[in-house]
């Protein structure tokens, strides 16, 4: 912290030099280097050299040509093409598929994620086959989202409800005994 404030003001006594303004340094009872644009007790005057002062030059952008036109920007969209809506699923493990297409292709680096129920499931991919494991029986909502790699959204599915189904051992059937 205290070098970019001996940094800043430094630069800023750097500006001021360049009015011709007197710059002063002194230590603090606590050690502390102070500089100022008043003189204060104890306080020595700092030269400044002019090979200190920085010059920026901007470049001026080219005209832009009146014929050409401008990068369009490109609509990408995203749908679930397995499984579908309101499917019923029957698996004891929770395993089922979940393959998406994207339009237009997506270059390298954009990335797919899997949502179940707004909850991000593994990592984004670049991929379009999700292979979804444990999932617990019930309804469950899938979105596909097409994502930059900082994370921003560039296209999403519509909602794909999906009903996934587990036999439970609780209600396996149980012999009936005869009566005769």
């Amino acid at each position: 912290m205290r070098l970019v404030l001996i940094i800043s003001l430094i630069l800023t006594s750097i500006v001021l030099s360049s009015s011709h303004a007197t710059v002063y340094r002194w230590v603090d009872e606590n050690g502390k280097v102070h500089y100022s644009d008043e003189p204060r007790e104890n306080a020595e005057t700092v030269e400044l050299n002019q090979n200190t002062q920085n010059s920026i030059s901007v470049r001026v952008p080219a005209e832009v040509d009146s014929n050409t036109k401008p990068a369009e920007a490109v609509t990408y969209r995203v749908r679930i093409v397995n499984p579908t809506q309101e499917e019923t699923i029957r698996s004891n493990q929770g395993n089922f598929t979940v393959v998406a297409s994207a339009a237009p292709e997506l270059p390298n680096g954009y990335l797919l994620a899997l949502y179940i129920d707004d909850i991000l499931y593994g990592q984004p991919q670049s991929s379009a086959i999700f292979n979804v494991t444990e999932v617990n029986r019930g309804e469950h909502n899938l979105v596909v989202k097409i994502l930059t790699q900082n994370g921003k959204v560039l296209a999403s599915s519509s909602v794909r409800k999906i009903f996934l189904h587990q036999a439970s051992i609780l209600n396996k059937p149980r012999p009936t005994p005869r009566t005769e």
